[in-house]
C-alpha cells in the first residue's frame, strides 16, 4: 500500500484493512513513535536497572521524591465522563466479532475491549479487532457462528456497555509497522489506531474515547501516557482531557506509586483497577532471587485475603478516593459451565463472595469474564450501591498501609505440594498452546486463563528450581524433575483431548515452556519470545 516516508506495514492486508490503515492513521501513529518513542526505551532500560537493583538485595519503598504530591491533599482528578460514572460491573475480553457483540450486550456498565492479555497479538487479530470496534460504533456489525447457525447483532445503543479500550504494555512491539526502519510500539499503535478511528465516534455517541493502561511500574510511564493523549488530542483537535483512562495496578513498583499515577494523568484519569493476577506475577518475577521470605504458596493456594493482598487493594480504594477516582475491583477467575450444575454452583458462590468482599471494601465496581456472571457481580454491588452510582464517598481514613505491609510475602498461608506443581504445568503448556493457536483467553479447569496466570504458572516453577524449594512432602523441585512431570502432564493433556489434540502446536507449547522455565536466566515476559514465533 502506499505509504508515507519512513512508515512500513510489513503485515499481510486483508480484506478491509485500508479501512483503519490508511495515511492519516499511519501519521498520528508515525508522530506518537517519534515523539515519544525514545523515552519509552529510557523507561523499558529504567525497569531493568530497578529489577537488577532489587535482585541484588534493594527493596521498594514509596519515592522520597514526590512526597510533596501525596502530602498535598488539594488536588483531584477529573470529574467522571459520560459512560464511566456508574462502573459497578465490567466485563473483560478480546475484540473478535462475537465478543464485541456479547460483551456489548451483556448488561455489564463497561467492556475492556481487550488487546493485550485476553488476546493473541496476531497481526489479523490486531487490525480486524480495530475494525469491529468501529463496526460496533457504527452499527454495522453482525455475526453468525458457523459451527451452530446461531446469529448475534447489538441490542439498542442505550443497552450497551461502554467501550474502554486496553492496549498492550509499554515492553511490547509491533513488529508489522516500521517507523524509520523500527517496530513501532504495541501499546502507541493500539491507542492509536483506536484514538483515531473512535474518538469523534464515541463523542458522538456521548461518550468518549475510553482506555485501560496494563502493565506500568512508575508514575513517569503515566506521564509518558499523558503525552501520548495530549500529542493525538492536538493532532485531531479534540480538547485535552476528552480521553479518559484507568490505570491496572498490576506491578509492585506502581503500587509504591498510586497517588503519583493518578497526579500525572489527573486532566485524564478514570481511576486505578486491581489488578491481581498480574500482581502476583509481578511479586514472583521482581523478588525471584530473593530466596524464601519471598516465595509465594502454589498460585491456586493464594487467595485475596492474604495480607499482602489485602495492603494492596485497601491502599488503592483510600487512594482513589481521596483523589475522587473510581477503584475499580479485579477479576474473578471463575467460570460458570451451562453443562454441569454442581460446577455453576460453587462459580457462582466463589464470584459472590469475591464480589462481595470487594463491595464492602468500598470498590466502586468489579470484573467478570464471561456474560453469565454479570448478574452476581450486579446483584452484589446494587445492595452496596442502591441509587448511588459508585462509593466516591467512602474515603477509607481507617486504612494505613506501610511498605512493610506490601512486601509482606512471607505470611501469606498456603503449601506448594507436587499437585500444585503440576497444576503448573498443566495450565502453563495448555495457555501456550491455545496462545500461539490464536487465542489469548482460555477455559482451562472451570477457570478463565489469560497471559497473567500463564506468567503465574511458569514464574512460580522457575523460582521454586532457583530457590532450591521443596514440596510439603520434603521433595526439591529441580529441573530434573520438572522436566519428567512435563512429559507426564503432556501425556495427560494428549490423552484427555484425544482427536483434538495438536502435536506441531503442544511441541511448539513445550518447547516455549522450556526456554522460560528451565533456562538459566529469567524471562521477563513469556509474550516476547512467544511473539516471535508469530508470522
Amino acid at each position: 500500500m502506499a505509504g508515507l516516508e519512513g512508515v512500513e506495514v510489513t503485515g499481510p492486508l486483508g480484506e478491509r484493512y485500508e479501512e483503519i490503515l490508511t495515511p492519516e492513521a499511519l501519521g498520528l501513529l508515525a508522530a506518537l513513535q517519534r515523539e515519544l518513542g525514545a523515552r519509552r526505551k529510557e523507561l523499558l532500560e529504567a525497569r531493568a536497572e530497578r529489577q537488577r537493583r532489587l535482585s541484588e538485595g534493594e527493596t521498594l519503598d514509596f519515592l522520597p521524591e514526590t512526597r510533596s504530591v501525596r502530602e498535598d491533599d488539594s488536588w483531584r482528578v477529573a470529574e467522571p465522563a459520560p459512560g464511566l460514572v456508574d462502573r459497578r460491573v465490567e466485563i473483560t475480553g478480546p475484540t473478535d466479532r462475537k465478543m464485541t457483540i456479547n460483551a456489548l450486550n451483556s448488561g455489564a456498565k463497561v467492556w475492556l475491549a481487550d488487546f493485550e492479555d485476553a488476546n493473541t497479538p496476531l497481526w489479523n487479530n490486531m487490525i480486524e479487532g480495530q475494525l469491529n470496534l468501529r463496526d460496533a460504533l457504527d452499527r454495522t456489525i453482525d455475526f453468525t457462528d458457523p459451527k451452530t447457525g446461531k446469529s448475534y447483532a447489538l441490542k439498542e445503543d442505550g443497552e450497551l456497555a461502554t467501550i474502554v479500550v486496553r492496549p498492550r504494555g509499554w515492553h511490547l512491539d509491533e513488529k508489522h509497522l516500521l517507523v524509520d526502519g523500527e517496530p513501532m510500539s504495541g501499546s502507541l499503535f493500539d491507542f492509536g489506531l483506536y484514538f483515531f478511528h473512535c474518538a469523534q465516534r464515541q463523542l458522538d455517541k456521548g461518550k468518549g474515547p475510553y482506555f485501560y493502561l496494563p502493565k506500568m511500574e512508575s508514575h513517569l510511564e503515566a506521564r509518558l501516557w499523558n503525552d501520548a493523549f495530549n500529542l493525538a488530542q492536538d493532532r485531531l483537535g479534540v480538547p485535552r482531557g476528552t480521553i479518559r483512562a484507568t490505570v491496572l495496578i498490576e506491578t509492585i513498583p506502581a503500587a509504591f506509586e498510586m497517588e503519583e499515577i493518578l497526579y500525572e494523568l489527573r486532566e485524564h484519569s478514570a481511576g486505578l483497577n486491581a489488578g491481581r493476577w498480574d500482581y502476583l506475577f509481578s511479586v514472583i518475577k521482581k523478588f525471584r532471587e530473593r530466596g524464601a521470605e519471598f516465595v509465594l504458596p502454589e498460585r491456586n493456594a493464594i487467595t485475596m485475603t492474604a495480607p499482602f493482598m489485602r495492603a494492596y487493594t485497601e491502599l488503592l480504594v483510600r487512594t482513589c478516593h481521596k483523589r475522587g477516582a473510581h477503584a475499580i475491583g479485579g477479576m474473578a477467575a471463575f467460570i460458570p459451565s451451562r453443562r454441569d450444575e454442581e460446577v455453576n454452583k460453587i462459580a457462582l458462590e466463589k464470584v459472590r463472595a469475591d464480589k462481595t468482599r470487594e463491595s464492602n471494601d468500598g470498590f466502586d465496581g468489579s470484573w467478570v469474564a464471561h456474560p453469565d456472571l454479570v448478574p452476581v457481580c450486579r446483584e452484589v454491588f446494587d445492595s452496596v450501591l442502591g441509587d448511588r452510582p459508585n462509593q466516591l464517598h467512602r474515603l477509607r481514613e481507617d486504612v494505613n498501609v506501610t511498605a512493610a505491609d506490601l512486601l509482606n510475602i512471607k505470611d501469606t498461608p498456603g503449601e506448594i505440594t507436587e499437585a500444585g506443581l503440576r497444576n503448573n504445568i498443566d495450565v502453563a503448556l495448555r495457555y501456550l498452546a491455545t496462545w500461539l493457536d490464536g487465542a489469548g483467553a482460555v477455559a482451562i479447569h472451570n477457570l478463565m486463563e489469560d497471559a497473567a496466570t500463564a506468567e503465574i504458572s511458569r514464574s512460580q516453577v522457575w523460582q521454586w528450581i532457583y530457590n532450591g524449594v521443596s514440596t510439603s512432602d520434603g521433595r526439591k523441585i529441580t529441573k530434573e524433575w520438572v522436566e519428567e512431570l512435563l512429559d507426564e502432564e503432556l501425556a495427560k493433556i494428549r490423552a484427555d483431548l484425544g482427536d483434538a489434540y495438536n502435536e506441531p502446536r503442544y511441541n511448539q507449547a513445550v518447547e516455549l515452556f522450556k526456554k522460560v522455565t528451565l533456562a538459566d536466566e529469567y524471562a521477563e515476559f513469556l509474550t516476547i519470545p512467544a511473539y516471535q514465533q508469530f508470522p
